[in-house]
């Protein structure tokens, strides 16, 4: 079949492979550079769009499908947000992001009067950028992993009010207009407008409240898996469709929809579905996003679009800083959220639009303004990766948390886990005397709670390791989480304090392997002895005696040694085929053939899986 068969919309085989293979190339690209996915999703849309190779000649087409990426994001981010937790964050989103934002649209309307421009275009040109993306910051939080951090939650509060904004916005744009050009003819009253928009909410809510949950019910046990996914891209498009009819953010009504839903049983079976047309859809809108900077009026008027990024942006990084620490947010935080909120944002477009059409805006302005908002949406990345390299690790306080000193136990722990919690009772039950250092501050002030005395120490630094008494143990314990720090840790130790046994947690076999070679006393992969155990309650369940469980236990761990040895050796093709025999091979009665050498041994492990199931 033809590709041009198959277009649809001036679009067709050849636009959909172009934009996903410059997706697959650009996103790696450009995260491997440390310069993050979003840059790299709007530089493709640059090469592939109009104004670079010429494969796309009209991106509008593509950025009003890519819009639903963002609907979706917010759909998603609903789902977290149970209402709960959506009240408890009402004084940040209606406090800190309503005086976030005024403060924003005063001074940046102040930049563009003091530019030449008109006040009425100055304050929608304002007001648009005021409307940071949702997208963009979203996205660069997400890859940090800062979205359920306290601050994380701060940002999401000050753009769920900024996506609340655009409907008094595009009002305001009406009313502007009738004032400075008189009131159109066709244009709706006000009191229609709030109305529309009201009984939108009132719909997506009662159909979220009452319809969603016993809909989705009907559709899981018909058990067909396809109808499941259709209904949740139904779910989130019909929501953002009663939104759009009422005048209202798209985005806005997926966020509702997602909200209602995130205490449904169906709420993790929602979000795998849509997921992935998230993902996609949301690098597509980036990518048009690329493709619609208009390259011939940056060229044209790049002068004044270049003030108008530093200035916009800069003004507008000054007012968020000043609001946070009005609002008591520390000093890393307040610039942190200046650097991420400093560029325009998608809605901008739907602002100057309509502003272009109500004729508060002159095509040239509305050009202009698009292209800075665009510009400084390409730039956030940048700014926050330069305000990364500049800006020195945040400092811990050890208030309430002594330094290791002077320890001197007869067992040494490196790291105070989970691991090294549960290890360290059985050492104490026989009253040894051990020493315990951590590097996470929030562990050593939990383990305090139930009656350990932790110290802040790093297990990497030679003069800690001696202040923590490794000159003088007779163990050193390891435990933890990252293995490329026990390997230098045990590097270190076998250096300079070689009395020392050391026992390593290990992270996975070729870890183990590594250990052995480094010449650590005993290793332990984290998961296999409780990968056992849990095996053990499986066959119990299934019938199996103790006996015969403990028995098959003993033959497993056995025959992982055996495969180990031989791996450590070099023959790691021979262990491969003793791992295939040993599991693949069918076993005729494992249970009729115990070896009489280990029977007392099984018969005493048998016994401590029974101890340990009583103790769970």
């Amino acid at each position: 079949m033809a590709a041009e068969a198959v277009a649809v919309g001036g679009l067709g085989l050849e636009h959909a492979v172009a934009l996903l293979a410059t997706a697959v190339v650009a996103a790696p690209l450009f995260r491997r550079l440390g310069l993050g996915s979003v840059l790299g999703y709007l530089a493709a849309g640059l090469v592939i769009g109009p104004f670079g190779l010429g494969i796309f000649r009209d991106p509008e087409n593509i950025l009003h499908v890519a819009e639903f990426g963002v609907v979706m994001f917010l759909f998603i981010i609903g789902l977290e947000m149970r209402p709960a937790k959506l009240w408890a964050l009402r004084k940040e989103i209606f406090g800190l992001g309503a005086a976030q934002a005024t403060t924003a649209i005063v001074l940046l309307s102040f930049v563009g009067i003091a530019a030449g421009l008109p006040w009425a275009a100055a304050a929608i040109g304002a007001s648009g950028f005021v409307l940071s993306s949702t997208a963009v910051i979203m996205k660069m939080m997400d890859e940090a992993g800062e979205t359920s951090s306290e601050a994380g939650q701060r940002n999401v509060s000050i753009l769920l009010f900024e996506d609340l904004m655009i409907v008094p916005l595009l009002a305001a744009v009406a009313i502007i207009a009738g004032v400075t050009i008189g009131v159109q003819a066709d244009a709706p009253p006000l009191w229609q407008t709030i109305a529309l928009g009201v009984g939108a909410i009132a719909l997506v809510f009662l159909a979220g409240r009452f319809v969603l949950n016993p809909l989705f019910g009907v559709l899981a046990r018909s058990g067909a898996r396809e109808v499941m996914t259709a209904a949740a891209l139904l779910v989130v498009l019909g929501s953002a469709l009663l939104m759009d009819i009422g005048g209202l953010s798209m985005a806005m009504g997926a966020f509702l929809a997602g909200v209602l839903l995130s205490d449904s049983v169906f709420r993790h079976q929602l979000e795998a579905d849509v997921e992935p047309f998230r993902g996609i859809l949301l690098a597509l809108f980036f990518i048009s996003v690329g493709m619609s900077l208009n390259v011939t009026v940056v060229l044209a008027d790049w002068q004044l679009i270049a003030a108008g990024v530093v200035a916009f942006m800069a003004v507008k990084a000054l007012g968020i800083y000043g609001v946070a620490r009005v609002f008591k947010a520390d000093q890393r935080e307040a610039v942190r959220r200046a650097a991420l909120f400093a560029q325009g944002g998608e809605f901008a477009f739907v602002l100057y639009a309509a502003a272009l059409s109500a004729g508060v805006m002159d095509a040239r302005i509305a050009a202009v303004m698009t292209a800075i908002v665009i510009i400084s949406m390409a730039l956030t990345p940048l700014v926050v990766l330069a305000l990364n390299r500049l800006t020195p690790p945040q400092k811990v306080s050890l208030d309430g948390v002594e330094k290791a000193r002077d320890l001197r136990g007869q067992v040494l722990f490196i790291g105070f886990g989970r691991f090294a919690q549960v290890v360290s009772q059985s050492l104490l039950a026989r009253g040894v005397d051990i020493s315990l250092i951590e590097t996470d501050v929030e562990m050593i002030r939990v383990a305090a709670n139930f009656g350990f005395k932790v110290y802040y120490g790093d297990g990497t630094r030679l003069d800690v390791l001696r202040a923590s008494g490794a000159g003088t143990a007779e163990a050193i314990l390891i435990c933890v989480d990252k293995p490329e720090t026990t390997d230098h840790i045990v590097s270190l130790v076998k250096s300079e304090f070689p009395h020392a046994k050391i026992f390593a947690r290990s992270y996975d076999r070729g870890h183990s392997m590594r250990l052995v070679k480094a010449g650590v006393e005993y290793q332990l992969r984290e998961l296999f002895e409780s990968s056992l155990t849990f095996s053990g309650a499986v066959l119990r369940d299934l019938g199996f005696s103790d006996l015969e469980i403990a028995e098959t236990i003993e033959d497993v761990r056995e025959r992982d040694a055996e495969r180990f040895e031989m791996q450590l050796a070099g023959g790691i093709e021979a262990g491969r085929g003793l791992w295939r025999n040993n599991t693949t091979t069918p076993q005729p009665t494992p249970f009729t053939k115990p070896r009489q050498e280990g029977r007392a041994l099984n018969e005493e492990a048998a016994e401590v899986l029974e101890e340990a199931d009583e103790a769970n």
